[in-house]
């Protein structure tokens, strides 16, 4: 009797048991789908609304100037002259007939990518979806691209999901010219605030870090937002997969309120997108510096600087003293051999005995022309006056020897930024990029006076180059119209 009441006992604590159990997991099931249906329509309305305010983006009137073939490879061969693998587009000559042998077009659309979509909506934040922030900054930067004569599209259109690995392997079928994916960051510290641009940083071949830099600072200036870092990443799939220059920016927090509430608003994203295409506008139209050496060559640094510039694939002009070419032959031959130009400074930079007369003049430049020939094989039309065309001890002789000089077919050149390298101080790095930044004063030619005899200089030429991306380095010829003061 007491067995069967306790079966029986046993029995109905195990029912039971099993009723709670199915309840309590049909209450974590529809709790489970009242979550995602809420979610879902948050993220549907947030969608709508960028949608909407998309599409009336897009459907406003806007003037395109068509880019033309030729235009487009003009700009391309224009990459492969002197210094065109590190401040073309990749895609100069070489690329262009590669193309027309594998039956490519060549390389002319701008693909801008609106990082995530469709069921991937990337970081979420008070009702913000980043994939929609994406797409309107990503819609506005190619409209503003097809403005300025650019052809432009996007890798992805409406809210479709297009795996990252597709969109890539899409633009390089297509040959793209530049590929831009566009992404908001997130972050635990809601403080963290800012832009921050990556590319691939193990490529040189592909110049896909002043594309960066570029994007970067533009940005930065169009929108006064922190800026946070320029990041050397090779695993991410649009930076390490793409064959041409390309870049991922992260225009902002949205796990920060203040940065949030500025990339809800159309004219904060109109900011952010003029930035990406101002830069990208930078790097396919470089302004172009002429970067210039007086005084050497010299046992200390002309090699440092030789070596520094081949590394970065830029090209110089080297205004050479005779006693010192006659001094160091290997170094100046080493300076033609690797594509620099070569001009006349002086054969001894004694200012009064040079600038005594015409006669005086003549007769020490043509010392230091006859060892450059001699050493070098190349007969130089360019030259520079020892303390510029203008200073207080060639005063009276000035116009004469110019008149003397130019009769001869030969050219000088003074300049219109300077590092500021020779005035009997020593200066660091810093100091001397910022005299060089202030004085070129982002003008579209710049004729930039440096010393290589002076150690400062050489330690702080690598930081030079990189403070310039919007720049070209070019060599200076007969061709051009000097800069003379």
């Amino acid at each position: 009797m007491y067995r069967r009441r306790y079966r029986r006992s046993r029995r109905r604590r195990e029912e039971l048991t099993g009723y709670l159990q199915r309840i309590v997991i049909g209450l974590s099931v529809l709790c489970i789908i009242i979550i995602c249906a809420a979610v879902a329509l948050k993220t549907r309305k947030a969608t709508q609304s960028v949608e909407a305010a998309t599409a009336l983006m897009q459907s406003s009137t806007v003037t395109v100037k068509t880019e033309t073939m030729d235009m487009v490879m003009q700009r391309q061969a224009a990459g492969s002259r002197s210094g065109g693998e590190r401040y073309g587009t990749g895609h100069g000559e070489d690329s262009i007939q590669e193309a027309a042998e594998t039956n490519k077009e060549p390389a002319s659309v701008i693909v801008i990518d609106p990082g995530h979509g469709g069921m991937d909506g990337g970081c979420v934040s008070e009702n913000v979806v980043e994939k929609d922030i994406n797409r309107m900054i990503a819609a506005r930067v190619v409209v503003k691209l097809k403005s300025m004569g650019y052809q432009a599209e996007l890798a992805r259109e409406g809210d479709d999901f297009i795996d990252k690995a597709e969109r890539v392997e899409n633009a390089n079928a297509r040959n793209a010219l530049l590929y831009v994916s566009i992404h908001q960051n997130f972050c635990e510290d809601d403080s963290v605030a800012g832009i921050e641009t990556w590319y691939d940083g193990t490529d040189t071949g592909r110049d896909s870090g002043r594309l960066a830099q570029l994007i970067q600072q533009e940005t930065v200036r169009t929108t006064g937002a922190v800026n946070r870092e320029l990041v050397s990443e090779s695993e991410l799939c649009v930076t390490s997969k793409s064959t041409m220059p390309s870049c991922l920016i992260e225009t902002g927090f949205l796990s920060n309120r203040e940065e949030r509430g500025k990339l809800i608003t159309a004219e904060y994203r109109d900011k952010l997108a003029e930035g990406i295409a101002g830069g990208i506008d930078k790097y396919l139209n470089p302004h172009t510096m002429y970067l210039t050496f007086d005084d050497g060559p010299s046992e200390e640094n002309t090699d440092r600087i030789l070596d520094i510039l081949k590394e970065r694939n830029v090209k110089a002009t080297f205004f050479v003293i005779g006693e010192y070419v006659r001094k160091y032959p290997q170094t100046a031959r080493r300076i033609v051999q690797e594509g620099h130009a070569i001009g006349i400074h002086c054969d001894v930079h004694d200012y009064k005995t040079l600038y005594a007369g015409v006669d005086s003049y003549r007769e020490d430049f043509q010392k230091a022309y006859d060892t450059v020939y001699e050493v070098t094989g190349v007969e130089t039309k360019l030259f520079r006056f020892p303390g510029g065309s203008i200073n207080a001890f060639n005063k009276k002789v000035r116009n004469e020897i110019i008149e003397a000089m130019e009769a001869e077919g030969f050219i000088y050149y003074d300049w219109n930024a300077s590092l500021e390298d020779a005035i009997g101080k020593e200066c660091s790095t810093e100091k001397l990029v910022s005299n060089a930044v202030n004085t070129a004063m982002g003008r579209e030619r710049v004729v930039l006076l440096a010393h290589d005899r002076v150690t400062h200089t050489a330690d702080a030429l690598p930081a030079l180059l990189d403070a310039f991306p919007e720049y070209q380095w070019e060599p200076l010829t007969v061709l051009l119209e000097p800069v003379q003061f």
